[in-house]
């Protein structure tokens, strides 16, 4: 059972094409009086870029704001972009997107880029299927759909058909499915819907059979898991106090873990566990595949370091929460349960074991002494996650972040090494514990993700669902190399090329990177960059420290005071390609999106003269500020917090709506963000963008794009993606001299 996804990214915001299977009241009474004590700024002029008129950007007002953090004192002129939806915020955002509109329609490259993208995106894809009775449950998309398709069918030689469609929901296709949990003998399917890309959730309920709706509906929901109750009379779920319930700023805590009845309203819905001594404790619930018990996931923001309790529900009183067993306090390790044989629990963690091993409690004996050890950590393997199927242990594990997989019996003996196509990824692992097959997803950087099943009497695999997709991979091909970082760690990278392709010293670079919350890089397959690929550039990824690559010591080593470590790996990458000859300063563009936002944000400023364009997708630009927005309190455990003097420093020295210095001329730059991004906040972007576009020193483009009724990127329209796509490739084929083939 995985920790739900709090952070400012799940996995690769910054790629629109990533399928990856997983307002503020008005300011108009105070508006009179903040004009009355503020000065407007005039607008800043700059040069667009090349070949255009030169750029009057909006004016931005600049309130006389000063803030004292622990005797430093701080200017924060455009704290009031904080009040989202006001009439002033709303004019800027609006003369902005035009600003930004007319800058990209002048490129002449946006129209043919749409074109290109669409017709490279119009292809069948899968996630993969799950089982529950007679049922497989997977989601589909004809190519162009706005939103994946429920299908559901009995037994994969049966004709599936059609259990939800979301693209029915809405008009513009932004509502989406954020969630599925069919229960036991998949007769009934609970779903969750989240608005505009939002993280708030609400969860309904349909007949499988019949596909007509239950009245049940669950509020108030955001990250939530749904675990059904084991005779399908009801199901455990996690949610939030309903709003107005608690003081706003504590509108995120106090999670709580209920047992809802089918057929009664919410409000009678019993409650199980609640931490009130430790408001800003999370839990998420999940049902043994025996049904005997219910474990709860412990986690506090996003610290992987978790929790686990669980109550035994063969116990008449567990409706109650008075046989709770809180096996596992959190703040120490990881420990990501299994399942459970009998009342053996088998564990994954990081406990003495940075790159993972897998232990087996006795609940009888739950005490350290007493855990026995069944996969023990490996010196060159990490331990990505465990299925336990086929009376064994399916192991995903990276290896110089790439995927291998293997499987085990249940005492730790190894039965035989599952055989994978190609230097690529595993995702999705689909099991429970009595089947003899399991299914899974496998993508590379020329593979669209491709579905497998692989029986667990021997390991053999074979595809079930392949995309074919309308591009020639075959001239193509990527190499991994490692460089050194600026204090000598070594750092992969992966390029994806040409074959046969020389450094030329000129060639076009692509650069990725994440660099945070524990999260892995690998290789994935991105529909949207394979048009710079086909104009000749070279796709480059790197693996930085603060992901889980190598382990959590790796992760270590890019959070907090570390945090400067991932920045120096990103500059690295950059000065790796131009020594070895790849390319050169002007050539190079760089992307990262939500903490990635932040990475390229940060080394944008800190190296302005290293890249030729930076694609901003929805980044977290305001570290002394950003806790204290929506969801951001769950990342301090990664950042830290302004709030605390010894923390203030390091956040101060490299937060980038802090660090613009006047009369620097910094890299061309798309900020992108979207007006209902419930997690890392808009005022973000505008802040950065606002600081960038009055910079006196700022001659190269600064542009913001907003996104309407979009979030952070989870269920964004296909529409939308191909049409921001078109948009940030715009920027960067015009800003480094690309042209289509």
């Amino acid at each position: 059972m995985n920790q739900p996804g709090m952070g400012p990214d799940v996995r690769k915001a910054a790629d629109a094409s990533n399928t990856f299977a997983r307002g503020i009241s008005g300011w108009v009474a105070a508006l009179a009086l903040a004009f009355a004590s503020c000065a407007t700024t005039s607008p800043h002029v700059a040069g667009d870029g090349g070949g255009g008129s030169a750029l009057s950007y909006p004016a931005a007002r600049q309130a006389d704001l000063v803030t004292d953090y622990h005797g430093t004192l701080v200017p924060e002129p455009y704290r009031w972009m904080e009040e989202e939806g006001s009439p002033e915020i709303s004019a800027w955002i609006d003369a902005e997107n035009r600003l930004t509109q007319g800058w990209l329609s002048r490129t002449g490259l946006v129209k043919p880029l749409f074109d290109r993208l669409a017709a490279l995106w119009s292809f069948e894809r899968w996630t993969t299927p799950f089982r529950r009775g007679p049922y497989y449950f997977y989601f589909h998309n004809d190519g162009l759909q706005n939103q994946d398709v429920l299908l559901v069918q009995e037994g994969l030689s049966a004709k599936p058909r059609v259990l939800l469609d979301p693209n029915t929901l809405s008009e513009d296709g932004t509502v989406a499915v954020s969630g599925t949990s069919p229960s036991r003998d998949g007769k009934l399917l609970a779903y969750a819907v989240s608005v505009h890309g939002s993280d708030r959730q609400e969860w309904r309920l349909l007949d499988v059979a019949t596909g007509d709706p239950l009245p049940d509906v669950i509020r108030w929901c955001k990250f939530s898991n749904l675990t059904w109750v084991p005779d399908g009379s009801g199901f455990y779920y996690d949610r939030f106090p309903e709003p107005g319930a608690v003081p706003k700023e504590d509108e995120n805590n106090y999670s709580r873990v209920y047992r809802h009845e089918l057929g009664t309203p919410q409000d009678q819905d019993r409650l199980l566990l609640e931490r009130p001594d430790d408001k800003e404790l999370g839990f998420g619930a999940y049902v043994t595949d025996d049904g005997r018990f219910l474990m709860v996931f412990v986690y506090r923001g996003t610290d992987p370091r978790n929790g686990l309790y669980y109550f035994a529900l063969d116990e008449a009183s567990h409706t109650d929460g008075k046989n709770l067993v809180r096996l596992l306090e959190p703040g120490e390790a990881m420990f990501s349960f299994i399942e459970n044989e009998q009342d053996t629990f088998f564990v994954q963690t990081d406990l003495d074991a940075p790159r993972g091993r897998v232990v087996a409690i006795d609940l009888a004996h739950p005490e350290r002494t007493a855990w026995k050890e069944v996969i023990p950590q490996r010196p060159d393997e990490v331990i990505e996650s465990v299925v336990m199927a086929g009376n064994g242990l399916v192991v995903n594990l990276l290896k110089d972040a790439w995927f291998r997989m293997r499987v085990f019996d249940l005492s730790g003996m190894k039965r035989f090494d599952v055989p994978l196509p190609e230097m690529g990824s595993v995702s999705g692992m689909s099991a429970r514990k009595e089947d003899e097959e399991m299914f899974f997803s496998f993508t590379s950087f020329l593979r669209a993700p491709e579905i497998r099943r692989v029986r667990l009497a021997d390991g053999k695999s074979e595809p079930v669902f392949s995309p074919s997709v309308p591009f020639d991979t075959a001239p193509y091909e990527t190499r991994q190399v490692f460089y050194a970082s600026k204090d000598g760690t070594r750092i992969p990278l992966f390029l994806t090329v040409k074959k046969g392709l020389e450094p030329t010293g000129d060639t076009p670079v692509l650069l990725y990177g994440y660099g945070g919350f524990n999260i892995n890089v690998t290789p994935y397959f991105s529909t949207m960059r394979l048009v710079f690929l086909e104009a000749g550039g070279i796709l480059a990824q790197a693996n930085l420290r603060g992901g889980s690559e190598y382990g959590e010591e790796w992760h270590q080593a890019g959070m907090l005071d570390r945090k400067q470590n991932v920045f120096d790996d990103f500059i690295a990458a950059a000065r790796f390609l131009v020594d070895e000859g790849y390319t050169k300063p002007g050539k190079i563009a760089i992307m990262g999106g939500s903490n990635g936002g932040l990475l390229v944000s940060a080394c944008m400023l800190q190296q302005p003269d290293l890249f030729g364009a930076v694609l901003d997708v929805v980044p977290v630009t305001d570290m002394l500020r950003y806790h204290k927005l929506t969801v951001g309190r769950y990342w301090v455990p990664e950042y830290g917090s302004a709030d605390d003097p010894k923390q203030f420093p390091f956040l101060h020295a490299y937060s980038p709506v802090h660090n613009v210095k006047e009369g620097t001329d910094y890299p061309p730059a798309l900020i992108l963000t979207a007006d209902t991004d419930d997690r890392v906040v808009p005022s973000h972007s505008f802040k950065f963008a606002a600081a960038l576009q009055a910079n006196p020193g700022q001659k190269r483009p600064i542009l913001l794009r907003v996104e309407t009724r979009a979030g952070h990127g989870a269920g964004k329209p296909t529409t939308k993606k191909i049409q921001e796509a078109a948009d940030m490739f715009a920027f960067v084929f015009h800003l480094l001299g690309m042209e289509l083939p």
